[in-house]
């Protein structure tokens, strides 16, 4: 009898997290033996209660954040063996990240913006590639513009168009329409998972709005620092 295929590993593998970190009232436990895989490809939503370690656990995912205790494996790579400079490359080659508050260079046009990490991973089409992905996302009339002449909708699609530039194995979005009204944080979300559905990132999108959780393949909910559901 032929054998059944064998399953792909997960492109995250999260394997009893703790964090702690001080505080001014003492240690907390900000994730608390958390178990979490997710398939390449997957989009997860992520949700739960302000404070119960959302943001957290992207972090951890990452690379930003090392945990106190646990696995974290990412793309074949086990974080806890690499070092800074490691793991700076490895977010640089395989994870884009698209934060609330859009984290711009204020100094660089959006062009400049984008071609940052293609710069850093020294590509020679640096510019050509931030142009070409600030067109995808609909800036293309505002390559030389700074993020002080873009409104909160625009500055926020040239992040995305700076975390897609890369190809990323690995997108992960921190309440990407949370500074953003109501229209254009649709409007924002349809090119994130247009841009997503194009390139195959695995997408992994923490969000207190559950509408936009569902739009997820998956959806977990994050309590006390553990996958509650």
């Amino acid at each position: 009898m032929p054998h059944p295929p064998l399953a792909a590993p997960p492109l995250v593998a999260l394997e009893g997290i703790h964090l702690n970190l001080a505080s001014l009232a003492g240690e907390v436990n900000v994730l608390r033996g958390l178990d979490l895989a997710v398939a390449a490809g997957e989009t997860l939503g992520v949700v739960g209660p302000s404070g119960s370690g959302k943001s957290t656990l992207l972090m951890v995912m990452g690379g930003l954040e090392r945990p106190t205790s646990g696995r974290v494996q990412v793309a074949g790579h086990d974080l806890a063996a690499l070092d800074e400079d490691d793991l700076a490359r490895f977010r640089r080659d395989h994870v884009g990240i698209v934060f609330q508050s859009f984290h711009l260079i204020p100094t660089m046009t959006a062009l400049e913006n984008v071609a940052v990490p293609l710069e850093l991973a020294g590509r020679a089409d640096a510019f050509a590639a931030a142009a070409e992905e600030l067109r995808r996302v609909g800036l293309g009339h505002r390559l030389d513009h700074y993020p002080g002449q873009l409104s909160g909708g625009e500055q926020q699609r040239v992040a995305l168009a700076r975390a897609f530039v890369i190809r990323p194995r690995l997108l992960l979005a921190d309440e990407p329409t949370g500074n953003l009204d109501g229209a254009t944080g649709r409007a924002v979300m349809d090119l994130l998972f247009e841009l997503n559905r194009d390139f195959g990132a695995t997408l992994v999108l923490v969000t207190h709005d559950d509408t936009l959780a569902a739009r997820c393949g998956r959806v977990v909910r994050i309590e006390d620092g553990r996958v509650a559901a």
